[in-house]
């Protein structure tokens, strides 16, 4: 099975070798056929705290690397 690859906004660099990423996904309700924004946040491993807020970066599914971090920061989004 293939890894998600996922791109979205660096909305937190706080902790130590972690961003949080804001990752935005439109799709149509079946029935009612509206356009739906859906927002979420994922946490990322950031191993050399080289993102900042306000960056555009793809993030990777990988190994958990704690509770809540699942997924790696593949590479900036220019």
């Amino acid at each position: 099975m293939p890894k998600k690859i996922l791109s979205g906004i660096v909305v937190s660099d706080k902790p130590n070798k972690t961003i949080t990423v804001l990752v935005e996904r439109k799709y149509q309700h079946p029935i009612l056929k509206k356009i739906i924004k859906i927002k979420k946040k994922y946490n990322a491993h950031d191993e050399n705290n080289k993102f900042k807020n306000g960056d555009k970066v793809f993030i990777v599914e990988s190994k958990p690397f704690s509770k809540n971090k699942k997924f790696q920061v593949m590479e900036d989004l220019k």
